[in-house]
């Protein structure tokens, strides 16, 4: 019964794993990709010496950590909306699901045209109420150039990322938020609570598994990913907001170094594999 699941292990985990693994001490390129000869270290000891792999670092840790901040709170104020009734609940929950259930590329080109250079309908909502524009906060320039700034690109990443991984967040908080009996909220209203009180000492301790996996899995979504960068920056300026998956793509790939890009994509593996762990452990701890 066990042999479809070590199969499957060997074939889609252990096989590409170790094949990584042998690429990052060898020297195989694009053009000669055979696993002959091996370098040792000597590709983990250049890529950490490229200008790129600490902008590359840098990025993926701020990116992912100021994705978590914004993603905890709206999940905990999204949950909180959900969770009452109100007119036209059916339809916001249809509407910020949408995220989760668009293609990444329809979604990209919408981003593209929110964040353009020239005609984004932000910049034009800004210089309309006087926030941009020559003369003003924003200004002196007519556009913010979004994507061709180094801080405006993280963030402009940052809030794509959040947009994109909110409705699965909410969706598994949001289960564990229906199962608190009402019981508890009646009384502490009775007992005099307020809400914040509430929130703090009653809602968000009943959560508190719940958000540590969602928050878990975030992490193993946004630090791996690439797509978001690819399609939107492309690391740029410059370099200036590449990413770790990203720079081993354009090393491996596009560069045509496949041991090189093999050793930057091993950067992620402790880190990926200990909030693997972490968030079967308290999936795991939610069951019992």
């Amino acid at each position: 019964m066990l042999a479809p699941a070590v199969i499957y292990v060997i074939a889609l985990v252990a096989v590409p794993f170790f094949l990584a693994i042998a690429l990052s001490l060898s020297e195989a390129t694009v053009g000669n990709p055979a696993i002959q000869q091996f370098v040792g270290l000597d590709n983990f000891i250049s890529v950490v010496h490229d200008a790129a792999f600490m902008f590359a670092l840098r990025n993926s840790i701020i990116i992912t950590v100021a994705t978590l901040a914004l993603l905890t709170i709206l999940t905990i104020l999204q949950v909180e909306l959900l969770a009452r009734d109100f007119p036209g609940k059916r339809l916001a929950q249809i509407l910020l699901i949408l995220p989760w259930a668009m293609p990444v590329a329809l979604a990209a080109v919408g981003w593209l045209w929110l964040l353009d250079s020239e005609f984004s309908p932000i910049d034009w909502i800004l210089r309309a109420v006087g926030l941009l524009g020559p003369g003003t906060v924003l200004g002196p320039a007519n556009n913010l150039f979004y994507l061709g700034r180094e801080w405006l690109g993280i963030g402009a990443v940052v809030i794509i990322n959040v947009w994109r991984t909110l409705p699965l967040s909410t969706i598994i908080v949001l289960a564990g938020r229906t199962a608190i009996p009402n019981e508890l909220f009646e009384q502490a209203e009775l007992d005099g609570a307020g809400y914040f009180r509430i929130l703090f000492q009653i809602t968000l301790p009943a959560l508190a598994i719940l958000l540590t996996v969602a928050i878990l899995f975030t992490v193993l979504v946004i630090f791996g990913d690439m797509t978001v960068v690819a399609l939107t920056t492309r690391g740029g300026p410059g370099y200036t907001t590449e990413i770790l998956p990203y720079w081993a793509y354009l090393k491996g790939i596009q560069g045509g170094a496949l041991s090189q890009g093999a050793a930057i994509a091993l950067f992620l593996f402790p880190v990926l594999l200990a909030v693997s762990i972490l968030a079967l452990r308290m999936a795991y701890r939610r069951q019992e």
